[in-house]
Formats: structure tokens, C-alpha cells, sequence
């Protein structure tokens, strides 16, 4: 009776479209889970808390300690023993630039909210002059302008970067050194008491906040610490140890001669970013062509080819793109310069063939990089692929199953492990769409075990929450695309597309 209540009142809702209709079917869907799915997802909810630290430390790469100073405050807030009256934690965040201090919070914005734009960010840049701190608060009744000055801080954009998974908004105030001291002053009140009143006599309230303040205060003199022009330093290098203790007292007294005792002490936890080691910057480089990869799948969809980068052809990309001053600062415009808009050129005059292999190999002179495509792979694809959807939300079945039949897909459902298990035995699917959390079993696991029986499968993973490491690790071993809940029914098909059918998809 609950289901068919539910679907009642879904169905007496306001008109959306086909894309938002599948949004809010999956989203009411997801509400009206099983006792036993319900017990599930509070303890992925708890696992997440447990491995929020992990799954930061996986996304910020390089710096562990810096990541895990924050999971505390978030942990503190989830369990409701958040001190009241004052934001939920207060960090500064220090270090050479190119070293992620603003990827922390965008990063941390993703795994709570499930978007890295889900976070209000304040350039400080923007206020070097005293006159223009009344754009974050606008200006005062009686002042010229009044009620043309919209404030930049108000509650209203506090609460729209929080979501439905989380109601903890993020608050980033970017190099908030360049700020005019007016700015820090009129942070005073927020810092303490959460609260800040805006030209208008309104009030915005920080209690469920967390405020992060980047800076590069020092960065010059730890720069100058790294790598000492002359001395005995210059000849052997120091501690890593020894390192990160020099670099922390610098940024400390930077920031005391910057700002003024009572703004300091009101600062929950002051972090200093360590400059990123070889490894580090190696493999942020990988995470970047992965998405560039995944960037080329979703937006060509049917005409999508594959990246091959040797490792010469990397090392090109690093020597280019990091160094120790900027950091991996420089890593994405390199990328962009030397592959994106040379792969951009290559498709817009039809060099690169859909199903091609694209090799990037490092130029004769080795200054440069040079794009070949090869001809799509001989492997005869179905144009109307057999997908397999394990999922025990009836109205996603229902959905997918009308939108694949009239692209001429043959679809097959299950609700289970079990039950899927048989159909894929029977008809020998050639994609496998499988939810992560499922009444018997694990959808990650499932499709490792379809894999064994058929290498050939493409699988893709459906969730609609953060996968734990060791699944998120499982998925990158095995290549399964992960598609984030909710999600439009184009991001289903333009994957299964590109990765199954690129060649087929080009001739018909």
C-alpha cells in the first residue's frame, strides 16, 4: 500500500521534463528502499565517516596531514555535538600555491554534497580596497546604491550550495590575504559567533559552516627553504621530517605578522601544505588524463575514441607543467595546450575516426608532442546491444526499459544478485548496468564476477553515495565507469555508446 501511495502522489506532481522526471522517479524511489536497504544505507553512511579520511587523502593527492585535520569537525557535526553559536570548524590553509589548498575544499565539497561547485567561494582578490568589503554585506539604508548592491553573503546562498545529503555548507574565502583589513575585521563576528549582519540589519547564520581561509602567506621563504640558492643546504637536500617543521614555523610567523591576535585565535586549525613530491605530481597527472578520457566519452558519446600516453609522452607533461615553485598549478593549462586542443583539432577535421586509438608520442626534437589516430579495432559490435540493468528501484527498470527500447536496445532486468546472475547466464548480455547497493550482494563485486565469465562485458556501477576505497579501487582496476544517483538517462547511454559501441554507432 506505501508503493502505491508513493507512486500516486508522484504521479499527481507538476509536469517536468523526461530528464527531470527520471531524476525525481529515482529520487522518490531511493526514499521508499526496503527495511533491509534502509539498514544498508545507514551503514554506508557510517563507513563513509569512517573512510572520509581516505577518500579526501585519494582526491587531494600528496597531502594526508593536511586532509586529515578536517575529518574531525565533520565527524563532531554529523554525531550533533557541533559547538553551537560559531561555524562548525574554522581553517586556515597555508602553503606554496599549486599545492591543494583550494582542491581541498572542492574536493570535500564533492564527497559531502556530490558536486566540487557545491561551495560558496569568496575571491579576496576582488576586495583590496576598503570601499568594496560592501559587496559581501551591501551597503547600508541611506547610502547611494542601496538597494542596487546585492550582498555577495547572504542566507539564501549559504543554504544553496548544501544539498540533500548533507546540509553542512562550505565556505571559501580564497586568498584571503589580498583582502583589505576591513574584510578580516568583519570576519571577527562570523569566526566567533557565527553570525553576520548585513547592510540591510539581516542576519546570516555560519552555525552550520565550515569556513576555510586559503592564503600563500610565506610562500616565498619556504620556496627559498626548499631549494636555498647557495650554502651547505644547496648541496644536500634536508629531511622530509626537518622540512615540513621549517615550512610550519614560516607560515606561522607569516600569519602572525599579517593579522592581528584576536583574528588568529578565533581559527579552529591552522594547516601547511607541503610542496608535492614526484610521486605525487605523477599521480595527479594520471587522475587528469582519466578525465580528460571521461571528458571525451561523455561529450562525443558514439564518436569517442581512446587516449594511449606512453610514458615518455608523461614525463613530457610533467617537465612541462610542474615545477617546484607553481607546483601543479601549471599541469592543467599544459594539458589543455598540448592535448586537449590538439585532440580538438584533430576530431573538428575529421582525422580521428570513431573507435580510433589516438597514441601520443613525445616529438623527434622532444619539445613537443605528436598525435596519431589508427583505425578503429576490427571487432564487429551489435548496433542494438543487449543491456543488463540490476537495480530493486522498479521505477529506474521501468524508466531505462522504455528509453533503450526505442533506441532499439534489447533490455534485461533484475532486482537481485541472484536473479541477475541467471540472466546474464542465459542471454550472455553484452553491458551489464548494476546498482552498488543491492538486497543480496555488492554491485562492484558482481561485476568483477561477470567479468571472469565474459572479459568482453562492459559494466557500469550506479550509486547514490560515496563508494569506499577498496570498491572505488575495484572499480579503477577493472575500468568500470561509476555513474553518480542521480543522474540524467543521456550520461547512461553515452557511456554505454562510447565504450561498446563507438564503431557501430558510427555507421549506422
Amino acid at each position: 500500500m506505501r508503493d502505491s501511495s508513493t507512486t500516486r502522489n508522484r504521479r499527481s506532481g507538476r509536469g517536468k521534463s523526461s530528464g527531470a522526471t527520471f531524476i525525481s522517479q529515482e529520487a522518490s524511489a531511493e526514499r521508499g528502499k526496503t527495511t533491509q536497504s534502509a539498514t544498508k544505507s545507514r551503514k554506508q553512511s557510517g563507513d563513509l565517516s569512517e573512510n572520509l579520511t581516505t577518500i579526501l587523502s585519494q582526491k587531494v593527492v600528496g597531502q594526508p596531514a593536511a586532509t586529515r585535520v578536517i575529518v574531525p569537525y565533520i565527524q563532531m557535526y554529523q554525531a550533533g555535538l557541533a559547538p553551537e553559536g560559531r561555524p562548525v570548524g574554522v581553517f586556515l590553509l597555508l602553503g606554496p600555491t599549486g599545492t591543494g589548498k583550494t582542491k581541498t575544499v572542492e574536493a570535500l565539497a564533492e564527497v559531502l554534497h556530490g558536486s566540487e561547485k557545491n561551495l560558496l567561494k569568496i575571491d579576496c582578490g576582488e576586495f583590496q580596497m576598503e570601499h568594496e568589503v560592501a559587496k559581501l554585506i551591501g551597503a547600508p539604508p541611506g547610502y547611494l546604491g542601496h538597494r542596487e548592491t546585492q550582498p555577495m553573503l547572504t542566507q539564501q546562498k549559504l543554504n544553496s550550495v548544501t544539498s540533500e545529503k548533507c546540509n553542512l555548507s562550505l565556505v571559501l574565502f580564497d586568498e584571503i590575504e589580498k583582502a583589505a583589513p576591513s574584510l578580516t575585521r568583519l570576519l571577527l563576528g562570523v569566526l566567533d559567533k557565527g553570525i553576520l549582519r548585513l547592510g540591510d540589519n539581516t542576519v546570516v547564520n555560519f552555525e552550520k559552516s565550515l569556513v576555510f581561509l586559503t592564503s600563500n602567506l610565506g610562500a616565498r621563504e619556504m620556496m627559498r627553504e626548499i631549494n636555498p640558492d647557495f650554502g651547505f643546504q644547496s648541496v644536500k637536500p634536508a629531511e622530509r621530517a626537518d622540512l615540513t617543521s621549517k615550512l610550519q614555523n614560516i607560515a606561522l610567523v607569516a600569519v602572525r605578522k599579517r593579522f592581528s591576535p584576536e583574528f588568529i585565535n578565533r581559527i579552529d586549525c591552522i594547516s601547511t601544505y607541503q610542496p608535492l613530491t614526484p610521486e605525487s605530481l605523477s599521480a595527479i597527472l594520471d587522475k587528469q588524463i582519466a578525465d580528460l578520457q571521461n571528458h571525451v566519452n561523455t561529450r562525443l558519446g558514439a564518436r569517442s575514441f581512446t587516449l594511449e600516453i606512453p610514458f615518455e609522452a608523461r614525463q613530457f607533461l610533467l617537465r612541462k607543467g610542474t615545477s617546484p615553485e607553481y607546483g601543479a598549478r601549471e599541469l592543467n593549462r599544459t594539458i589543455h595546450r598540448h592535448l586537449t586542443q590538439p585532440l580538438a583539432t584533430l576530431v573538428a577535421t575529421g582525422q580521428v575516426e570513431a573507435g580510433a586509438r589516438v597514441r601520443v608520442n613525445l616529438a623527434e626534437d622532444g619539445e613537443g608532442l605528436r598525435l596519431q589516430a589508427t583505425e578503429p579495432t576490427a571487432v564487429e559490435m551489435p548496433a542494438h546491444p543487449t543491456v543488463l540493468i540490476v537495480d530493486d528501484n522498479r521505477d529506474l527498470l521501468h524508466f531505462l526499459e522504455r528509453l533503450m527500447a526505442d533506441a532499439g536496445w534489447k533490455l534485461l532486468t533484475a532486482e537481485t544478485a541472484a536473479e541477475a546472475r541467471k540472466r546474464a547466464a542465459a542471454d550472455r548480455p553484452n553491458a551489464a548496468l548494476l546498482d552498488y547497493m543491492l538486497p543480496d550482494g555488492n554491485g562492484v563485486e558482481l561485476g568483477v564476477e561477470f567479468l571472469q565469465g565474459a572479459p568482453q562485458m562492459l559494466v557500469i556501477v550506479m550509486t547514490g553515495t560515496i563508494l569506499p576505497p577498496e570498491e572505488e579501487a575495484l572499480c579503477e582496476e577493472h575500468n568500470f565507469p561509476v555513474l553518480r544517483k542521480p543522474f540524467l538517462a543521456s550520461d547512461v547511454m553515452n557511456q554505454i555508446r562510447s565504450r561498446l559501441i563507438p564503431a557501430a554507432g558510427a555507421r549506422t
